[in-house]
């Protein structure tokens, strides 16, 4: 099947198919080509060039007219909590009121609530609710997501949450890849017993998981008042005996270590870094874990904004995600978190564009195959309404532009 697409004002996101990440000065480089056409062989990217090359109609199985849109490369979100249970406004509207999200958490909310309210939830209720959300982000650009588990918080209710993942793998047209995250907080049978669920976690749950393949990940919230750097150390190298790589979350509410035990144990990225520290960018110019901001969370949280500017400006790389969850950043609109890159952490259009495709497809593991227009890679992509520019993307931080939308080379 080829699908030609002709007419398209700016094709954006150009990058050799063997590029799995920029970093420092190359983040800068958001290749366009202007007036340009494409060409869709068997769901993946077969050629490109200016609209004076541009095949013949009649060379193509499917032509579709772009109407001097844009075509970028969709979006990968490479952290989001999008199986979850109900919302959790009432803590919206504490936050208002002036408690911390960690006040909340020790009053019995934040991801204990979330808890409650999943065990009470059938497998297929719960999948009803996330595929809505699937949708919702599959609207706004997004074509491969991390959906992390986490709000179990048992053994049996993780499990749960990792089949129902599983299930979205197999019936959303997006690139779906599955996070174990037992140790997202301590479960409330083992109040003031952390060091026994800690053994849970890894005792029980990470090899029933392994076992039945239902995570591509492992992750630990290793931070104050949640998992210390050696309990982190210890789950991460059981996951690893069942072939799940790391990812943590880390430096959101303190400078917790999270960075140190994530670079030691190969990491494929650390998440959040509202809290990092400069001695953080040295560690992580000694790695190849990716450094991941996630500034929903920062404005949703009043919280502060991971050093976008000094990462990129150290020579690192940079990713960037929802972290679609119901308590601290109940949303996936990728387009509002490039915009608060470009607002909040100073981030050039271009670096935070990368940072939202192929940066945060590495963060995956799959920015082979996603993240950006190259020759051979699949063929996710958008097409927009007609816009100036890329730099018009975050600028008009509100404003929908996502006209219609191809995943796998099939318009979704």
């Amino acid at each position: 099947m080829k699908t030609l697409i002709k007419n398209i004002h700016l094709l954006a996101g150009i990058l050799p198919a063997e590029k799995e990440c920029l970093r420092g000065k190359e983040m800068a480089d958001f290749k366009t080509i202007q007036q340009a056409w494409m060409l869709v062989e068997d769901g993946r990217f077969a050629d490109y060039g200016t609209d004076t090359t541009c095949p013949a109609d009649d060379t193509a199985d499917l032509v579709v007219d772009a109407e001097g849109g844009s075509v970028l490369p969709s979006f990968c979100d490479s952290h989001t909590h999008i199986v979850y249970a109900g919302s959790r406004e009432g803590e919206f509207v504490d936050k208002i009121r002036g408690l911390s999200y960690a006040e909340i958490a020790k009053r019995g909310g934040g991801i204990l609530n979330s808890a409650d309210r999943l065990h009470e939830l059938s497998e297929d209720e719960l999948y009803a609710q996330a595929m809505r959300r699937v949708n919702e982000i599959m609207r706004k650009g997004t074509g491969a997501v991390e959906i992390k588990s986490g709000y179990g918080l048992n053994t049996a209710d993780e499990m749960k949450m990792l089949r129902v993942i599983r299930r979205i793998k197999q019936t959303a047209p997006l690139k779906v890849m599955s996070t174990f995250l037992g140790a997202h907080a301590v479960g409330r049978a083992y109040a003031g017993r952390q060091a026994e669920y800690v053994d849970l976690v890894v005792n029980e749950m990470i090899p029933m998981v392994g076992e039945q393949q239902l995570a591509d990940f492992i992750d630990v919230f290793c931070d104050e008042g949640f998992f210390t750097p050696e309990e982190t150390a210890r789950i991460l190298e059981a996951g690893a005996k069942y072939g799940m790589r790391p990812k943590i979350h880390g430096q959101e509410l303190a400078d917790s270590g999270g960075v140190e035990v994530a670079v030691r144990h190969d990491a494929l990225s650390v998440d959040h870094l509202e809290s990092m520290t400069e001695r953080d960018i040295e560690l992580f110019k000694t790695s190849t874990t990716m450094p991941t901001a996630l500034p929903g969370t920062s404005f949703f949280l009043n919280m502060p904004f991971a050093l976008g500017r000094k990462m990129i400006d150290a020579g690192l790389p940079m990713a960037i995600a929802s972290d679609y969850n119901p308590g601290s950043t109940p949303s996936g609109d990728m387009k509002f978190a490039v915009s608060l890159a470009c607002i909040k952490m100073k981030l050039l259009p271009q670096e935070a564009l990368n940072a939202a495709t192929i940066n945060s497809a590495y963060a995956m593991g799959i920015s082979r195959e996603y993240g950006s227009v190259g020759k051979g890679k699949v063929a996710n992509f958008y097409i927009t309404e007609p816009i100036p520019s890329v730099d018009f993307i975050p600028y008009a931080y509100t404003m929908p532009i996502v006209r219609r939308i191809f995943l796998n080379g099939k318009e979704a």
